[in-house]
């Protein structure tokens, strides 16, 4: 069965839907198009309203015109990065709008194709570029038969939380100085060998192959430059809805939803107070961070680690960041 010929339904997407609450005649991003499940959801909730999807990957961009097709104008298809969407839009004439989601990480479609390179569950090219393979950006290969041992031990424990990231390194050093390092079975296997299988069953090699699918991306800078364009976009009374599915993911969308709602935590009485002065916030949160439900969980494992944050957009004006205006990190 090909991409376009299955209905995409994306984690908690009763949940995502709730949170932006469509309007009649509204224009929502869906900012991680993929499968198209929250931008097709939007149009049926609200009639008239259009939706702008994003994605980096041509593949899914090319999956979704027939859904394109099917809502008319009421889908436009953009390629590109969501931490660049203030100048996407802009070039579709489009500078204010009512809704924005995320559906961060990475893929089902993306994991559960071996040429792409994401998975350690099935042997394929070392690659990981969420654009694909002719993108010309540097691959997972590239990573790590070029970078140094304390460079990849880096990478390994901050974006994997891999407590054993300087053995794992060496490992990788070690075995490439023999022949590169190209497929995913490979490293796979040079990271089972040197970090012993967890008691809770979950893969050795889980951690490198985040912490490696993280950096050849610039996720968590992509997520910044996100939601910074996000604050930019959307008009006030907006909503925004974020799904994050680990921890270094949601602790960029917590720290900035809390900070940009007056929520950050006050300064101790050891530090200086932060400089500059207060800003009004710029977001309502819309409650607490919500769990996938249980039934969906049962059905959809990959669902479970799923967090869901949301917050509403006020008057205020965006707050300055070291981006500029697109979204693009300030000379």
């Amino acid at each position: 069965m090909i991409l376009n010929e299955i209905r995409h339904v994306p984690v908690m997407l009763a949940e995502v839907i709730g949170a932006l609450a469509p309007k009649r005649d509204s224009i929502y991003v869906d900012a991680t198009f993929g499968g198209g499940g929250y931008a097709t959801a939007i149009l049926e909730a609200a009639p008239g309203a259009r939706v702008v999807g994003i994605d980096r990957d041509p593949a899914a961009l090319a999956a979704g015109e027939a859904l394109a097709r099917r809502f008319g104008g009421r889908l436009v298809l953009v390629a590109g990065r969501f931490g660049d969407m203030v100048e996407l839009l802009r070039a579709a004439g489009i500078a204010r709008v009512d809704g924005i989601a995320f559906d961060l990480g990475v893929s089902s479609r993306h994991l559960d194709d071996p040429a792409r390179g994401f998975s350690f569950r099935a042997d394929g090219p070392l690659d990981m570029r969420m654009e694909g393979a002719g993108s010309g950006e540097a691959s997972a290969a590239d990573a790590v038969n070029r970078l140094s041992e304390s460079e990849l031990a880096d990478i390994l424990r901050r974006y994997g939380e891999e407590r054993l990231a300087s053995r794992v390194a060496r490992a990788i050093v070690e075995a490439r100085s023999r022949a590169p390092i190209a497929r995913t079975g490979e490293l796979a296997d040079i990271v089972r060998r040197v970090v012993p299988r967890a008691r809770d069953g979950i893969d050795p090699a889980t951690r490198t192959f985040q912490a490696l699918r993280i950096h050849v991306n610039d996720e968590l800078g992509e997520i910044a430059r996100g939601l910074a364009a996000a604050e930019i976009l959307l008009a006030a009374g907006g909503r925004l809805a974020v799904v994050a599915f680990h921890s270094l993911e949601d602790r960029v969308v917590k720290t900035f939803l809390m900070e940009r709602a007056g929520r950050a935590p006050a300064p101790s009485r050891h530090r200086p107070d932060p400089p500059g002065p207060a800003r009004p916030p710029t977001f309502r949160l819309l409650g607490a961070a919500k769990r996938p439900a249980e039934v969906e969980i049962a059905t959809n494992p990959r669902a479970r680690s799923a967090r869901l944050r949301a917050a509403e957009r006020t008057e205020a004006p965006a707050w300055p960041t070291p981006f500029d205006d697109t979204g693009r990190r300030a000379a």
